[in-house]
């Protein structure tokens, strides 16, 4: 199991991005947390157990939510983090 923060940016907030993404982790089993940041991009916070699946829930994000609209998405491994669930942090 592997943790990973990417940084979601273009039209993701106020666009129901989050619920999407929390959505669509709780249905591929995934915890962690997504959130709102001050520049108008969104992090996500998610243990991911194989690079396959990190590369179908990158794919999905890019799809996004109805009136969403993805422009970039950076990746990045970082130190494990331990989650119950996936929340939606404000």
């Amino acid at each position: 199991m592997e943790t990973y923060r990417l940084i979601v940016f273009g039209k993701v907030q106020g666009v129901w991005y989050r619920k999407f993404v929390k959505d669509l982790a709780q249905e591929l089993g995934y915890v962690g947390y997504v959130k709102n940041m001050d520049d108008g991009s969104v992090k996500v916070i998610v243990n991911i157990e194989l690079d396959s699946e990190l590369e179908y829930f990158i794919n999905k994000l890019y799809e996004g939510s109805t009136f969403s609209e993805v422009k970039n998405i950076e990746c990045q491994k970082i130190d494990f983090c331990k989650f119950d669930t996936f929340e939606i942090i404000e």
